[in-house]
């Protein structure tokens, strides 16, 4: 719906027909700007001292404030120093030096780590000796303290990876490999709308809130009461405080999405779930995502995955499946001796992505052909063709069999296997 000003004009009309919707002309608005031979006497760019800048619609005739709009020429620097706006939750425990109450982690020479909370007056003890807390606390994040022992540790707050995977879990958590590919590929932006179904530790919830921001909306639902709690103590005390855009319910998602509290229909651009069996929330998340919005599932085995994408198909409100995992193997990086790890984080699930259709639309017909194996895994035949391999021919049966009677050996066949 289109804004009139108080006399009752489009704006727009306003700016083609002369006076604008400030009730001045072109000249009466140009005398309030800088000459550009001023601008150029005292030093100043034509385009620095506001000369080159919006036009009148764009300075605010339309109902943006001059200064809003920049005719000003205040640079984005300064009018970044003057902005009072609320410091996101959770950033200002990431500043500064350490205070007691905070999360640290102790890294000593061989890349061990020690997570503690400091405490004035405490007294950290280990098998390489002692230091108080209070060594650290008013330093600088990444100072270095000594024990007693003469053992050096390295002092920094933990980022988001380590505390998720040293904090207090319940199930299994979800790895900063997934969460962050889950951030980025279901594009989980500031202000969006958020649903997740399957809490556990909230260990991918704190990556959804972040991304979120204090503006968005993250409605998590977890069956167990249990589970929950602890997502919510852990949550808490990574931010320090609740998080403003948190709604977190003990509950069966697909009731949550239809309550009269809920989001209601459409009312969702992102669905994120991690469950045992996705495919019973297919229908549900089709009411509640906006058209074009994502829907992203988290899934450990083969099984589930392939269930989850057939249904998908199936449903025919969302767009073709994709599928994939990601597997991290680190380096070893000496002078000239670099190899691989000896260790690496190898399969930790699946991640399938999809997106809403617009309401009584279907996704266009799959051109390639469907493997041999492509069928309803309920009447899924035991065969070597139901699951994409060659059928042995008869003709080749009857081959070797005559060549056994008759004591012959065979041929080997083309790649090389008898």
């Amino acid at each position: 719906m289109k804004q009139l000003d108080p006399a009752g004009q489009d704006p727009a009309q306003a700016a083609a027909t002369g006076p604008d919707a400030t009730g001045l002309d072109a000249t009466e608005l140009d005398a309030g700007r800088p000459d550009p031979a001023e601008a150029s006497a005292i030093g100043q760019s034509p385009a620095a001292a506001g000369v080159i800048g919006p036009s009148p619609n764009e300075a605010g005739v339309t109902g943006q404030s001059p200064n809003e709009a920049g005719v000003t020429g205040q640079s984005p620097a300064k009018r970044r120093a003057g902005c009072t706006r609320a410091i996101p939750t959770g950033a200002a425990e990431r500043r500064g030096q350490l205070k007691p109450g905070e999360r640290v982690q102790l890294t000593d020479a061989k890349g061990r780590h020690n997570t503690i909370i400091l405490e004035a007056g405490k007294v950290f003890h280990s098998h390489r000796g002692t230091f108080e807390h209070n060594q650290i606390i008013g330093q600088d994040e990444g100072c270095v303290v000594t024990t007693a022992a003469g053992t050096e540790y390295l002092v920094l707050r933990p980022l988001l990876s380590d505390f998720v995977l040293s904090m207090p879990r319940g199930a299994t958590v979800v790895y900063p490999k997934d969460a962050g590919q889950v951030v980025q590929m279901a594009d989980i932006y500031p202000g969006a709308r958020v649903a997740e179904a399957g809490v556990g530790s909230g260990a991918l919830t704190m990556s959804l809130l972040r991304a979120v921001g204090d503006d968005g909306y993250l409605l998590s639902a977890e069956l167990r009461p249990e589970f929950a709690t602890i997502a919510k103590a852990n949550v808490e005390s990574w931010f320090g405080r609740p998080h403003p855009a948190w709604d977190l319910r003990v509950g069966d998602m697909a009731e949550l999405l239809v309550a009269a509290d809920g989001p209601g229909p459409g009312g969702l651009d992102r669905i994120v779930l991690d469950l045992l069996a996705p495919w019973d929330l297919v229908e549900p998340c089709a009411q509640a995502l906006a058209p074009g919005g994502v829907l992203i599932s988290y899934i450990a085995t083969t099984t589930q995955l392939s269930r989850l994408v057939e249904t998908l198909r199936d449903h025919g409100g969302y767009t073709e499946p994709y599928s994939w995992e990601s597997i991290v193997r680190p380096w070893h990086v000496d002078s000239l001796a670099v190899r691989p790890s000896h260790r690496m984080v190898g399969h930790t699930g699946f991640l399938v992505t999809t997106r809403r259709l617009a309401a009584g639309y279907t996704a266009p017909a799959r051109r390639r052909r469907p493997a041999p194996g492509a069928q309803d895994a309920e009447g899924l035949q035991w065969t070597a063709a139901a699951f994409g391999l060659a059928e042995v021919s008869e003709r080749k049966l009857r081959r070797v069999t005559r060549a056994i009677e008759e004591g012959q050996a065979m041929a080997p066949e083309a790649d090389g296997r008898s």
